[in-house]
Formats: C-alpha cells, sequence, structure tokens
C-alpha cells in the first residue's frame, strides 16, 4: 500500500463517520419533536394545525445539522 491509498482510505473513512455521526443527532431530534407534537395533538385536537406546522418547523432546522454534516462529507470526499 502506498501513501495514496492509504489517505484515500482514511479520507472514505472519514467521510462515513461525519455522516454516521452527523445523522445521530437529527434523527433523535426529529423523532422526539414528533412525538411530543403527537402527545400535544392528542390532548388538545383543537390545536393540531398550531402543532403541525410548529413541529415542521422545528423539525426543518434540526435537519440543517444533518445537511452540514452531508457538506463536510462531501468536502473530505472531492476536495481533501
Amino acid at each position: 500500500m502506498s501513501g495514496a491509498d492509504i489517505i484515500a482510505a482514511a479520507k472514505y473513512l472519514a467521510a462515513g463517520l461525519c455522516m454516521g455521526l452527523g445523522a445521530i443527532g437529527p434523527a433523535i431530534g426529529e423523532g422526539m419533536a414528533a412525538s411530543h407534537a403527537l402527545d400535544g395533538m392528542a390532548r388538545q385536537p383543537e390545536m393540531e394545525a398550531s402543532l403541525l406546522r410548529t413541529m415542521i418547523i422545528g423539525q426543518a432546522i434540526t435537519e440543517s445539522t444533518g445537511i452540514y454534516s452531508l457538506v463536510v462529507a462531501i468536502i473530505l470526499i472531492f476536495v481533501a
């Protein structure tokens, strides 16, 4: 194995770890947001529209961290 092969392997390993670890937080956060929103809708059905809108906005903001880790992984693969 040459030095270039080791660098290529490390680059792909780092990109995979970046996506794997970077997706855990958003997944947990979105699951908790959906869980609590559904709990609130079950308790107060008249607030469904407001809770749904707030949940979707919160999940979109939470998903942005997953997108950031995707961007970092792509940079690791194609630039580094």
